[in-house]
């Protein structure tokens, strides 16, 4: 009862109804990818089920590393302070182009496989983005040299390479498989927050037809290849405009999910910016998935260091509304930064002065936690 008072005293102070926003119709739901496996329909189908039931919270790097630990078995930030793990975990394949044995953020890429079959047997669900170099100059995703995305493009200076470093992918992806040898369903978020201006993939480094051949190629070439366990997630940065959301989309045959990326930076107790424009916001895209039968995503956010004591009750749940929201993911908890000499983190640890309200938010009946979708059984009809 406790639990749901305090469900209903957040939602009040929001003044959004539930019952108007998208509903998705099951029978009319069809994949990117035609061939998509079994496995990977069905976990489509429950998750649009589950989006009736509330927002599972989700984590990059949960299993791999936290505040002052790293690859400890079972450990995990969250689970140290709700007592269960999220429901969602994100992972970042970028590093695989340069056949590095570990990804950007230091993750060894046979511990990163254990851990997405390990969440899999769980009941949890993984998430993989791919912060994947430029392939006109071999640089990083944050080198936006003109031209780059034309270079990657069937007839570009580096079509070949990046065909190459598509196949490093292939790999990794086809060798997710759970314990009877199936493939385990992936949501695949690629070429994120691409109404930005920081990736060399981002809107302002091409133009409209450019990004939509690039994410077209790269969709059938994984199919062609054997891929057949992604749900493709739609991101972006920010947008004013249903126009700006979809100028850059592939359109609806290409895409599952749609979703955007949005941190917090200002003080949420004297600014209500970050809640006003993540509201604005999913009321764009919220249009734009009942047009299309699409499932929303808060597919990254997070305040660093979270130095408001009500962020997750308070601003986080404004933020998201009544909106029917597949999941929210925050960032990942690195901890001390040596070259920026702070620290740097998303999610609570032990005894972090956000503890007590991060429990509430785990307690709300609207929010899912990994022991909430286990219940659930995604993977099966």
């Amino acid at each position: 009862m406790q639990k749901f008072i305090l469900f209903l005293c957040i939602y009040a102070s929001i003044g959004v109804s539930c019952s108007s926003k998208a509903q998705i119709h099951q029978k009319e739901v069809k994949l990117a990818d035609k061939n998509a496996t079994p496995e990977t329909k069905i976990l489509y189908q429950n998750l649009i089920k589950l989006t009736n039931k509330g927002i599972m919270f989700g984590h990059q790097d949960d299993l791999a590393y936290g505040v002052n630990w790293k690859y400890e078995d079972g450990r995990s930030d969250v689970k140290d302070v709700a007592g269960d793990f999220p429901a969602v975990y994100g992972w970042d394949i970028g590093g695989l182009e340069k056949k590095s044995p570990k990804n950007i953020d230091g993750v060894p890429f046979e511990k990163m496989q254990l851990y997405i079959k390990e969440v899999h047997k769980r009941g949890g669900i993984n998430t993989i983005s791919w912060h994947i170099n430029n392939p006109l100059n071999d640089k990083d995703s944050w080198d936006i040299t003109p031209k780059s995305i034309a270079s990657a493009l069937p007839g570009g200076v580096s079509h070949e390479k990046y065909k190459l470093w598509l196949d490093e992918a292939v790999t990794f992806l086809l060798s997710l498989k759970d314990e009877k040898g199936k493939a385990i369903p992936i949501l695949y978020r690629p070429y994120h927050e691409l109404t930005g201006n920081w990736f060399w993939w981002c809107k302002n480094n091409g133009t409209p037809q450019e990004f939509t051949t690039l994410w077209k190629f790269t969709l059938n070439y994984f199919q062609e290849k054997g891929v057949h366990n992604l749900i493709y997630v739609y991101n972006t940065a920010d947008f004013k405009s249903r126009e700006e959301f979809l100028e850059y989309y592939p359109g609806s045959d290409y895409a599952d999910v749609l979703s955007f990326d949005k941190y917090q930076y200002d003080d949420p107790q004297t600014s209500n910016s970050f809640v006003e424009n993540c509201q604005r916001q999913f009321g764009i895209m919220d249009q734009v998935a009942k047009e299309q039968n699409k499932m929303m995503a808060f597919a990254e956010t997070g305040y660093e260091q979270i130095p408001y004591s009500k962020w997750w009750t308070d601003t986080l749940m404004k933020a998201m509304g009544g909106y029917k929201i597949s999941y929210v993911l925050l960032w990942r908890n690195h901890g001390w930064q040596e070259k920026e000499q702070k620290m740097h983190y998303y999610a609570p640890y032990k005894d972090h002065p956000t503890s007590k309200d991060f429990l509430d938010f785990y307690n709300l009946d609207k929010i899912l936690f990994e022991k909430d979708i286990a219940k659930e059984k995604l993977y099966k009809k």
